[in-house]
C-alpha cells in the first residue's frame, strides 16, 4: 500500500504503508538531474494501478518497472527451541526514476531506471533491544536489482531468492545480527481491495496492486550478538506496485497483520487525516482458517489507541496498544507491542515498524495472535495525528 506525497518530487516513499519517507537527498537530486539530462525524448508515462489485472504467479513476484514505486515486504516472529523470541523485517524496494520508454545511452554503468534500497530490522524479544539497517544502492555494478538468476530482489548481501512458486529464503546481515530463513506457503495469495487493486485515494489510479501471502511457515537461523539461534514461526509477506500519490488531507498510517492460532489472518489498515479522522479508503482483509477472504470496509471496523510511547531519539509519539473491533465477524481485541523501542529511528524520517501481539475474543471464544504493527506520520515530516 503505497503513496507518494505531493509537492515532493524527490522523495521516496519507503515501505508501502510500512516505513515512511526516505529522502535520499542531494545524491537521488544529481541522479535524476543527470538522467533527465541525458534521456531521449521519447517517453511514456507511469502505469497506474487500475482495474483488469491479471495475476500470475511466479511472474508477479517479481519486479513491475512500468510503475513507480514497489516493494517486497517479509515481517514474521520466530521463535527458538529453547524459547528466544524475535521479530524481523526485510523489505525491498525499488522506486523508478526514469519513465518508462525514456531513450538512456547504452552501455552506461551511471544512468539506472531505479534506485534499490532496502531495511533489515530483528527486534530481540527478550532482551527488548531493536537492531535496524538500511541500505541504498543504484546497481550500476551488479551490487542491487531485481529479476536476476532466481533472486527477486536484493542489495549486497541482502537477498530474496524464490525458491518454489510461493516459497523463498532470505539472508541478511550487519554487524553481529543477520538471518538465514527458508519461507514455505501454506496457502495462496490474498488480494486487496477489488481484485487486487487497493484504493488509497479519490480519484483514478490513486491504489496500488496489492497482495500478501499471509501464513509462511519459517524456519533457519538468526544470530544476534553473536549467538545464532534455530528458529521456526510465520512469516508475512506484502507484495505491491503503484504509480500514485498521497492525498492532501492524509497525514499518516497505521497497518496492522495478524496470524491468529485458529489459523485466521487479518490485514488492516487505517489512513489518518490531518483533521484527526480516519479517511474512507481505511480497509482491511480478514482470511479465516479455510481460506475463505473476507473484505473489511471502512464500516466495518474500530481502532482505539489504549497506550502511548514517546520516543527519545525523534520525539515521535506512538500508539503502542490498540482495541480493535470488526463486529461483522464477532471480533474484539487489544493489539501490544512486545516491546516498546521499536522504532526506525533515521534520518531524516522515523517510523514504528515493530512485533506484536494480539488477544480478545471472535464470537465469544478466545483468540490469540502474532503480528505487525507499523505507524507512520508521528515523527519526521509528517508529525502527529493531525497537521501542526
Amino acid at each position: 500500500m503505497g503513496l507518494l506525497r505531493e509537492g515532493e518530487p524527490f522523495s521516496i516513499f519507503v515501505g508501502g504503508w510500512r516505513a515512511g519517507w526516505f529522502f535520499l537527498g542531494v545524491r537521488l537530486l544529481f541522479l535524476v538531474l543527470a538522467l533527465l539530462a541525458c534521456s531521449g525524448a521519447l517517453r511514456a508515462e507511469w502505469q497506474a494501478a487500475l482495474p483488469g489485472w491479471i495475476y500470475e504467479f511466479p511472474r508477479d513476484h517479481g519486479s513491475h518497472p512500468d510503475f513507480k514505486t514497489e516493494w517486497w515486504y517479509f515481517t514474521g516472529n520466530l521463535q527458538s527451541e529453547a524459547g528466544a523470541e524475535f521479530g524481523y523485517q526485510l523489505t525491498f524496494f525499488r522506486q523508478g526514476v526514469v519513465e518508462p520508454g525514456t531513450a538512456v545511452p547504452e552501455g552506461s554503468r551511471f544512468l539506472q531506471r531505479d534506485v534499490k534500497f532496502a531495511h533489515f530490522a530483528v527486534s530481540d524479544i527478550g532482551a527488548q533491544k531493536f537492531h535496524h539497517f538500511q541500505k541504498l544502492a543504484r546497481g550500476a555494478f551488479g551490487e542491487a536489482g531485481f529479476d536476476g538468476k532466481g533472486r527477486l530482489a536484493w542489495i549486497d548481501g541482502w537477498e530474496c531468492r524464490l525458491e518454489g512458486v510461493h516459497d523463498f529464503r532470505l539472508r541478511a546481515e550487519e554487524g553481529d545480527v543477520a538471518v538465514d530463513l527458508r519461507l514455505v506457503a501454506e496457502r495462496g495469495p490474498v488480494f486487496h481491495g477489488a481484485d487486487g487493486v487497493s484504493q488509497k485515494a479519490e480519484g483514478e489510479g490513486r491504489a496500488s496492486h496489492y497482495y500478501s501471502l499471509t501464513r509462511l511457515r519459517t524456519e533457519g537461523t538468526v544470530r544476534v550478538g553473536g549467538v545464532e539461534h534455530a528458529v521456526r514461526g510465520w512469516t508475512w509477506f506484502d507484495h505491491e506496485w503503484a504509480t500514485n500519490q498521497l492525498a492532501a488531507h492524509q497525514t499518516g498510517w497505521d497497518w496492522f497483520s495478524l496470524q491468529f492460532e485458529d489459523g485466521s489472518d487479518l490485514m488492516l489498515f487505517q489512513i489518518r487525516t490531518k483533521d484527526g479522522g480516519r479517511d474512507r479508503f481505511s480497509s482491511g482483509t480478514l482470511v479465516d482458517g479455510s481460506g475463505e477472504v473476507v473484505p473489511v470496509g471502512f464500516g466495518d471496523f474500530s481502532l482505539e489507541p489504549v497506550r502511548w510511547w514517546k520516543s527519545e531519539k525523534s520525539g515521535g509519539n506512538y500508539p503502542v496498544e490498540w482495541k480493535v473491533g470488526i463486529p461483522k465477524a464477532g471480533m474484539e481485541f487489544t493489539v501490544r507491542a512486545r516491546f516498546d523501542a521499536q522504532e526506525l529511528a533515521a534520518e531524516p524520517f522515523s517510523y514504528w515498524e515493530g512485533a506484536v501481539v494480539a488477544e480478545g475474543t471472535r464470537v465469544g471464544e478466545p483468540i490469540k495472535a502474532r503480528g505487525y504493527l507499523e505507524m507512520t506520520g508521528y515523527a519526521g515530516r509528517i508529525v502527529g495525528m493531525q497537521a501542526q
